[in-house]
């Protein structure tokens, strides 16, 4: 499935013209040889800036983008999540209302983070997107791990 959902991200990309495809065979065999996410080695190798993603993402699939930069995250709302999962799928829960989770994703394509934060919080899940950087910022932030 993740391989399936990797090859629509590289092809959305190629689409809007902001990588070709060598170099998303390059990301793909980069990714083959040390795993990992395929959005984040295509940003480490230099051919997108996590943005380009995001923007990509939100186009296609209408997820709507929140720059997480200067928003505030309720540190009970983010505590809903342990941190281990927060980094494991590089998400962060903004806000809650009634049994409606908001969660920042870097790829809210990714269908077992979802399935887990709602088994988890007992919470419906609605996605935003979100840069690599800008979570990992957040977790840091919000989850001072002793």
């Amino acid at each position: 499935m993740r391989r399936i959902i990797n090859k629509q991200l590289g092809e959305l990309l190629i689409e809007r013209g902001i990588i070709d495809k060598l170099q998303l065979e390059e990301a793909l065999s980069r990714q083959q040889d040390k795993g990992g996410l395929i959005g984040e080695i295509m940003v480490e190798l230099g051919f997108v800036k996590e943005e380009d993603i995001a923007q990509t993402l939100t186009a296609q699939y209408g997820f709507p983008y929140l720059p997480l930069g200067n928003y505030e995250v309720n540190q009970e709302v983010a505590h809903i999540i342990p941190s281990r999962v927060a980094r494991q799928y590089l998400i962060i829960p903004i806000d809650k209302i009634g049994n409606n989770l908001t969660l920042a994703m870097s790829n809210p394509l990714n269908v077992q983070a979802i399935e887990d934060v709602e088994l988890i919080s007992g919470c419906n899940v609605q996605a935003f997107v979100s840069t690599s950087s800008d979570i990992k910022l957040a977790i840091d932030k919000y989850y001072k791990d002793k």
